[in-house]
């Protein structure tokens, strides 16, 4: 199938569904990664790897890379923001933070992604209740942050935590980026190019800070890096980006939904986190939030009306479409 081709709802369903179980995992496997590798070696590796992967792929299935000179600004940021920044911080941050909590905090990217697509997407305007589920969204946050977060972990988590707010913020520019300018940009190139970037930059940091640190390549390590390489990156971006072309940025936030509650739930019982009833509550806060936020507003006048808002702008095509897509969910 091609890649702009409108998928059915069924096939739609199944994807948001294939993200949700994997990215919901992920933040286990970064916590697990994290004993044996160093955070910015760890996402150097992991998009290295996945970038290859994906490259070969485009390789073999022709699709052309570079063609247009928006789609390579758009490897910069979203190589930048989205790998190089988020990532980073996210990895540096779970080396303290427990990986249920990384995945709530990082469900604010969908919170972000609303207000910035309100302003710079046609066609994604809030309306009331999306205000109201942003205010629940953050309340939800400020729930957490209220709790003593040591207790969850140590006296490194309450910095690390409100560092880590940053991820889903860098990662909601780029993805909003990528929805107003990449609307004929094939899926790989999104994906695979501005991983290689990330990856470099990752690397770069890692050869200026963390010289001299253990790498410790056992099978739990190895394990969990390859799966975040090919499970959790390859298949999921590539995914991620594929449905960015055909659905609204207020309907692939939905993904956002269930991600950081396996989240917990994973951590809880594979790894021992600990979990607090205001914990809970803010978690269940940020998921309503993101719910309300999800709701679409009214359609926005000119250019985008009477037009399918996720409908797609092909290259050289009659009827272009309105680039009115968000993005959820990264979750990792």
């Amino acid at each position: 199938m091609n890649a702009f081709d409108r998928p059915g709802p069924w096939l739609r369903g199944a994807a948001l569904a294939a993200l949700v179980a994997i990215w919901g995992t992920t933040w286990a496997a970064i916590r697990i990664g994290l004993a044996g590798i160093p955070p910015m070696t760890g996402v150097a590796l992991r998009f290295a790897i996945a970038s290859a992967v994906l490259l070969a792929a485009g390789r073999a299935l022709g699709v052309p890379l570079g063609r247009l000179r928006r789609e390579r600004r758009l490897w910069l940021v979203n190589g930048l923001l989205s790998y190089g920044v988020s990532y980073g911080l996210v990895y540096w941050a779970e080396q303290w933070v427990p990986s249920g909590l990384a995945a709530v905090i990082f469900a604010t990217f969908t919170l972000f992604v609303a207000v910035l697509a309100h302003f710079f997407l046609p066609g994604e305007r809030l309306g009331a209740a999306a205000w109201t589920g942003l205010a629940a969204g953050f309340a939800g946050v400020a729930a957490i942050f209220s709790e003593d977060l040591t207790a969850l972990g140590g006296p490194g988590v309450p910095f690390a935590a409100a560092v880590l707010l940053l991820a889903p913020l860098a990662s909601a520019v780029a993805n909003v980026a990528v929805k107003r300018w990449g609307r004929d940009v094939h899926p790989l190139s999104i994906s695979a190019v501005p991983m290689a970037i990330g990856a470099a930059i990752a690397a770069a940091v890692a050869l200026a800070v963390e010289r001299g640190r253990p790498v410790v390549l056992d099978g739990r390590s190895v394990g969990a890096l390859l799966y975040l390489a090919l499970v959790g990156s390859a298949v999921t971006f590539s995914l991620y980006y594929w449905l960015l072309l055909h659905m609204p940025a207020s309907r692939l936030a939905l993904v956002a939904y269930a991600t950081p509650v396996a989240a917990v739930a994973i951590g809880a019982l594979a790894l021992g986190e600990p979990v607090t009833p205001r914990t809970l509550a803010g978690t269940a806060l940020v998921v309503a939030g993101i719910a309300l936020a999800s709701r679409r507003g009214p359609r926005a006048s000119g250019a985008g009306r009477g037009r399918p808002s996720g409908q797609v702008e092909r290259p050289r095509s009659s009827a272009p479409a309105t680039p009115a897509a968000k993005c959820m969910s990264r979750t990792m």
